[in-house]
This record gives structure tokens, sequence and C-alpha cells, in this order.
């Protein structure tokens, strides 16, 4: 049940290519954290698109004409993840970011893309006006009743 935030320059991923970076995110986020491809799975699958008007590098205003950034931050219940999980995970996003670059292995070569993991403890993910602990997540996920 991944929370997926992506932030990048304002404009950076219009069009079709963006469009595709922002229906593959999740989808590559699921498969690396092992979540079953369900209509329960992908409803509390969710992304966010920030789209700063100003992005600083540096203390330097990045240009419209320079390359986009990237950050990506994934929050998902602690214990969801292992070290297998996390470099899966990080080499997906950055696939997928890649995807819609001029030069995709500017990605690979230059720390442009950011990936951040945050593990949210358990009993501190809540949903439905309740504390939601990976075992409620689990039988969400598998068709149990909230």
């Amino acid at each position: 049940m991944p929370f997926v935030e992506l932030f990048t320059p304002k404009g950076a991923l219009d069009g079709e290519r963006g469009e595709r970076v922002k229906e593959q995110l999740v989808a590559e986020v699921m498969l690396a954290e092992g979540a079953p491809d369900s209509p329960e799975a992908r409803e509390i699958s969710w992304l966010v698109v920030n789209e700063p008007d100003t992005w600083y590098v540096g203390g330097r205003q990045l240009l419209d004409e320079e390359p986009p950034r990237y950050v990506v931050r994934v929050s998902v219940p602690a214990g969801s993840l292992d070290d297998d999980k996390r470099a899966d995970m990080i080499s997906r996003i950055t696939r997928v970011l890649s995807q819609a670059e001029d030069d995709p292995e500017r990605l690979y070569d230059r720390p442009v893309a950011w990936v951040h993991l945050l593990e949210i403890p358990d009993g501190n993910w809540g949903a439905a006006g309740r504390v939601f602990r990976l075992p409620d997540i689990v039988d969400f996920v598998v068709g149990a009743a909230v």
C-alpha cells in the first residue's frame, strides 16, 4: 500500500511521456513491494504529483531550459520492505523516470533523481477513522472487510 509523492519542476512531466510516468510509478512500486495487482490494492496505492513553480539546486534557481530534477518519496508500512525490495523499488522508479527523459542515462550518471523510502512505524498509519496496522492492510488488500 504505497503512498507515492513525485516532486518535479512545473511542466517537466507534461505530455504523453509524463502521463506514462505517472501511470507507471505506482504500478512499479506495488510490484517491488510485493502487493497483488487487485482492485483493493490499487484503491489504497496513491500518487500525488507536486510541481513547484521554482526549483533550486545549490542555491541557484533551475532554469526552464535545464533538465528537470526529481524527488520521489514512497511511504510504506514498516515491515513491508527488505533490502532487496528497497533496491528493486529504487531501480524501478529510476527506470520509469528515465523513460520521460531525452537522455535517459542522465538519471544513472548523476544524482538528479532522488528516491526516499519512508517506512511508517506500525501503529502510525490510519484510515477509516482508526489505526491501520500492517495485518489490517493485508486483510483489506486480500478482500477482508475494513
